[in-house]
């Protein structure tokens, strides 16, 4: 492998790993796209990913787990496990582009919504997310969508953002999830022989970065306003719907 093809990998773990430092998700879906474009095993880029995701997720629990909903976390990751075995079955039977697309289709149209009207859940009680059943719905097509296309946090962002978390706790929360499924993740990938020597030499080059883009990411997250973030969570979901399209 050239030193050329890991710069550029490192680079693309480096603007991930930032996005979900940031906003609490969105690695994958940026980083996945352009490791595709490299010269790289398909299974050594999603392995990769996956460990990626787990270690941000840990270093920012480490100093955020005061702040995830802990009730909602547990109901969240119970309905995910059980959604995992579907998503196989997603794979096994269903269109790959058909449920991107519908995938992408539906982020861009649900971010759009949400810019030119945020207040609507708030103006019609009987849609409150506030009840704790809805968690599980949420968490269930999380699992789907996470051992499928390693799209695990689309519902648990979109079920945040209607719950008007506050953005320390829509972050944490978000994170805390990811490690309960990032590690289901991990194992299944180990065991389905995705691991190679490749990967790890990646990943261990790649833990400096993973660092680095943790503190910048803390910074930026701490400098943005409370008012604005949710306004900024939902152009980056028309972003990663748009690159699902594309």
């Amino acid at each position: 492998m050239s030193i050329t093809l890991i710069l550029l990998v490192i680079g693309i773990v480096f603007l991930g790993s930032l996005m979900r430092a940031v906003f609490g998700f969105g690695d994958s879906i940026i980083s996945m796209p352009l490791l595709a474009l490299l010269p790289i095993d398909l299974s050594t880029s999603i392995s990769l990913i996956g460990l990626v995701g787990f270690t941000v997720a840990v270093l920012t629990i480490l100093s955020g787990w005061q702040n995830v909903d802990r009730p909602v976390l547990g109901r969240l990751s119970i309905a995910t496990l059980l959604g995992i075995p579907c998503g196989l079955l997603l794979v096994r039977f269903a269109p790959n582009k058909v449920i991107t697309y519908g995938l992408g289709i539906f982020l861009v149209i649900y971010g759009i919504y949400s810019l030119v009207k945020p207040r609507l859940f708030q103006s019609l009680p009987d849609l409150s997310l506030n009840k704790s059943i809805w968690s599980l719905p949420f968490g269930f097509v999380a699992g789907i969508f996470g051992s499928a296309y390693n799209m695990n946090g689309v519902p648990v962002v979109i079920y945040g953002t209607m719950r008007d978390w506050k953005p320390e706790v829509f972050r944490e929360t978000l994170q805390a999830h990811f490690l309960v499924s990032s590690s289901l993740i991990i194992v299944g990938q180990f065991m389905g022989g995705f691991w190679s020597k490749e990967l790890f030499l990646l990943y261990v080059l790649s833990l400096p970065v993973i660092g680095v883009a943790i503190l910048l990411g803390n910074f930026i997250h701490g400098r943005i306003p409370s008012y604005k973030f949710g306004r900024y969570v939902f152009v980056v979901v028309i972003v990663l719907g748009m690159t699902l399209l594309v």
